[in-house]
């Protein structure tokens, strides 16, 4: 299928280039961004061999809905969402971590409890939790923002003894992420979703905090279906979910969590169309729109046409 593994343009005024574990970024002049959401998916912080058919279109539309939808909370990044798998926006400093919140026993948090752990960043967890249940409160649980490697779980107390991010931006940083997880639960619930945790970015930019690369997709967020999740708990049964998570666990029931040795398990024609199918299906119910197939082309030339045009004029 046509799918976008990596991009190598070249766009006026570009004086830089990154590749991301998914996006490519362009670095336009002193003042710009343009983000390719390609078809790479990672797990364990590793890019997968095979890229996904629409995963970027999926990510990139998701992320600028909910953007949008967000903006009154705090100001974020986009300038221009010129084509589906490309945002421009602002160049910001990036704090160097993630601000991860969860609502919910999964996934990670999981991990490390079923392990015997019963703090999470420096955040106690009560005893006789399942997997998937609700936590007594959200919690907020960092991790480091690796350029290469592994992002590493780290407390707030860490954060500010190490002078990571500063005690009044990180007060800041914690707000902004509490009141946009509410709303993004929020926003979940209305179509029938739970959104167990997510993570947030988060730059600065003149003195000012903003919202930066994505929110509430399915890379950086789980959701489970409301509908039957308290009979699934209750009789200790898998939750149906809408995420990553299924492919961790492939990954994981076939021998691979990222560690050195490991050989990252044959991704066969079966498997690529069944997380392509998963990431339509979330985009459908969490923004309750139907998903519109590219038309047969180079998507490499749409993007092309559609940011330079863009560019044209937000540099003007």
């Amino acid at each position: 299928m046509n799918t976008i593994k990596e991009t190598n343009f070249h766009f006026e005024g570009q004086r830089a280039f990154y590749r991301g574990k998914v996006r490519d970024v362009y670095t336009i002049g002193e003042k710009y961004l343009v983000m390719v959401a390609t078809d790479r998916i990672s797990a364990f912080d590793v890019v997968l061999p095979r890229a996904i058919p629409y995963k970027g279109q999926v990510l990139n539309q998701v992320a600028a809905k909910f953007l949008k939808a967000t903006e009154d909370i705090v100001p974020n990044w986009v300038v221009s969402v010129p084509d589906p798998c490309v945002t421009i926006g602002h160049q910001c400093q990036p704090f160097k971590v993630e601000m991860v919140i969860r609502g919910y026993l999964v996934g990670h948090a999981w991990r490390e409890y079923q392990a015997g752990k019963r703090e999470v960043c420096g955040e106690p967890l009560p005893e006789g939790l399942r997997e998937n249940d609700r936590l007594p409160e959200p919690i907020i649980t960092p991790t480091t923002k690796a350029d290469q490697g592994h992002d590493e779980d780290i407390s707030r107390a860490d954060i500010l003894a190490q002078g990571i991010v500063s005690a009044e931006d990180y007060a800041q940083l914690e707000t902004y992420t509490k009141a946009l997880y509410k709303r993004g639960a929020e926003l979940a619930a209305a179509r029938g979703l739970i959104l167990a945790d997510t993570k947030y970015e988060f730059g600065k930019k003149d003195g000012k905090i903003y919202l930066i690369d994505e929110i509430h997709t399915p890379d950086s967020s789980r959701y489970f279906y409301a509908d039957g999740f308290e009979q699934l708990q209750r009789e200790g049964k898998p939750q149906r979910q809408l995420s990553k998570e299924f492919v961790r666990k492939w990954l994981i029931e076939n021998g691979f969590q990222g560690k050195e040795g490991q050989q990252v398990p044959e991704m066969t024609d079966e498997i690529v169309s069944s997380i392509s199918e998963r990431y339509i299906e979330l985009f459908e119910h969490i923004t309750g729109e139907r998903f519109i197939y590219p038309e047969r082309g180079d998507l490499s030339d749409r993007i092309v046409e559609h940011t330079k045009a863009a560019l044209q004029q937000i540099v003007e």
